[in-house]
């Protein structure tokens, strides 16, 4: 790729590099979000990881917190899926993919992870509402780094 074809591609009047900035700050701020819902569980628990940590003399530390457990579970598979899109889906803004296809692979996946964590740490929905959320997201990702294969092949 010729360094003019790049120029034209990481820019802001590229509309599908503009969505993916978009939606990668969206749910860059939803995992900081998650830092301060496992606080707010903790506190609201009285569940706190360190001994320094402890409010009160009588607070303990403790490990096992169901809601406080359920939250880092979420935020730890946002670890795990979020920060791989991050990656593919710059490498499939370079690849000059389909503007509507693009875009909506983007918004699938945000919208899949804000989903997944509403299901699985706010309001805790049964099965199978995590599972699709993580999976249309998941699939998203997959397809894209697919894409790049293809394309780089």
């Amino acid at each position: 790729m010729a360094i003019a074809q790049l120029a034209d591609i990481l820019t802001l009047r590229n509309d599908v590099f503009k969505a993916y900035l978009f939606w990668s700050a969206v749910l860059v701020l939803k995992m900081l979000a998650m830092s301060w819902l496992t606080a707010v569980q903790r506190v609201a628990t009285n569940t706190f990881a360190n001994a320094e940590d402890c409010f009160r003399r009588k607070d303990k530390v403790k490990y096992d917190e169901a809601r406080v457990e359920r939250v880092r579970r979420a935020h730890r598979n946002d670890m795990e899926n979020i920060l791989p899109f991050f990656i593919i889906g710059f490498l499939y803004v370079l690849t000059d993919p389909s503007k509507f296809l693009a875009i909506n692979l983007f918004r699938i996946v945000a919208f899949g992870r804000l989903i997944h964590t509403l299901v699985y740490a706010v309001i805790c929905v049964p099965q199978p509402a995590r599972a699709l959320s993580f999976a249309v997201a998941h699939l998203s990702t997959a397809y894209m780094a697919y894409h790049v294969l293809l394309y780089a092949s």
